[in-house]
């Protein structure tokens, strides 16, 4: 099963990297560095095809916001404080609040929804937002490529030690989520 799901990445890689992308993204675009290191992916490609699919994910976002705010705000109703923070980030950095949501977590898709139902250009929205997504690959990639070695290493480690990896590797998750959800929950 393993080597059918590796078979698969390599001779659909620039696609599911594509698709990957417009739904998240780290995850997708440290393979595509990985098996760029290997030699089974291009990286010129792949920082192409991961920078226009976090393009396309964040524009559909925005344009979400933009045209179904009602339906937006009832439908995320829980996540009323996130939609406030990203108000607050968007007033206080302007533009450069696009260039720093791919990197918030629990914030990567509802910034763009956010800036979509305010007043803010589409045009400049996309433009910057072009240009962060092509930086956001390149730079995620690139260091994915550099350490390429070091991020098997790791894996090997990981899939030899299973049953020390999955609980850390759950901590460590558990943690994350629930700082970034303290940091939202009202004081």
């Amino acid at each position: 099963m393993e080597q059918i799901l590796i078979n698969w990445l390599i001779e659909y890689g620039y696609i599911i990297l594509f698709f990957w992308s417009i739904l998240e993204g780290e995850t997708g675009l440290v393979m595509a560095g990985v098996l760029s290191h290997t030699g089974d992916m291009d990286l010129t490609t792949s920082i192409i095809v991961a920078g226009l699919g976090g393009f396309v994910g964040d524009q559909i976002y925005f344009y979400i916001g933009r045209y179904n705010k009602k339906y937006i705000s009832k439908l995320l109703k829980s996540h009323r404080r996130k939609f406030a923070l990203a108000n607050i980030l968007l007033n206080k950095y302007g533009w450069m609040i696009v260039f720093i949501q791919r990197y918030l977590y629990g914030l990567r898709t509802i910034i763009p929804m956010a800036i979509g139902t305010t007043r803010y250009s589409a045009k400049k929205f996309a433009i910057v937002n072009f240009i962060a997504a092509m930086i956001w690959a390149s730079i995620t990639i690139t260091l994915s490529y550099i350490f390429g070695e070091e991020i098997l290493n790791v894996i090997h480690i990981a899939r030899k030690y299973w049953y020390i990896a999955l609980p850390l590797g759950a901590l460590i998750a558990g943690s994350i989520w629930y700082y970034f959800h303290k940091v939202t929950q009202k004081r």
